[in-house]
Parts: C-alpha cells; sequence; structure tokens
C-alpha cells in the first residue's frame, strides 16, 4: 500500500471517529474531539488526493471504509444488534472498496488516467 493509500485509510479511521462523536458528544471535550476528528479526516482525504490517486476513487474508498468502520464499532462498542442484512451488504460494499483499488492500482502502473 502506497503513502496515498494509507492516508485514505487514515482519514477513514478518523472519520469513524467523528461519526460516533456527533452521536455521543455530551460536553465541550467530547465535541471539540469530534471537530479535531472531522478536521483530521478530510486533511488526510485532501492530502491523499493531492498526491496521486484520483479525487472519485478515494472519496468512494473513504467513504466505504469509513461506514464499514462506524458499522462495526457501533455493533462492537454501542451494543447494536447483529443484524447478517446488515453484514452481508457490508460485504458487499467493502468487496467494491477493494476493486476500486485494485482497479486504480492497476491503471496508474500502466500510465493511465482513472
Amino acid at each position: 500500500m502506497n503513502k496515498a493509500w494509507t492516508f485514505v485509510v487514515l482519514g477513514s479511521l478518523f472519520e469513524v471517529c467523528w461519526v460516533i462523536g456527533l452521536k455521543h458528544s455530551t460536553d465541550f471535550i467530547t465535541w471539540a474531539a469530534t471537530i479535531a476528528a472531522i478536521v483530521l479526516s478530510f486533511g488526510f482525504l485532501i492530502k491523499a488526493t493531492q498526491m496521486s490517486l484520483p479525487v472519485g476513487t478515494a472519496y468512494a474508498v473513504f467513504a466505504g471504509l469509513g461506514t464499514t468502520g462506524t458499522v462495526i464499532a457501533e455493533m462492537v462498542f454501542f451494543n447494536v444488534p447483529f443484524q447478517v442484512a446488515k453484514v452481508v451488504l457490508i460485504l458487499v460494499l467493502l468487496a467494491g472498496v477493494i476493486g476500486l483499488k485494485l482497479v486504480t492500482g492497476k491503471s496508474q502502473e500502466q500510465g493511465g488516467e482513472s
């Protein structure tokens, strides 16, 4: 995984933090942490697109990983009930994210535009 993709993954991790923060923040400190997570999340995404990744692909992967992480975090930390349909759809989403990464990697190696 190259540095640009690492930034997308880091941005997605911070996205999970700020999405959870939007729902569960109750005081100044937790709201400040949520705002910091928003800034870091989009900062990493912007950095990744400035380095080499196509904006559309980077954002799709960012959103897909963030959505997946948020659903998993809700199940693990906030006792949201496990639903088979939800997990199957998350797996479909992840398959699309992995496909985008693979296609983008091959296109960049061949010198093509994505």
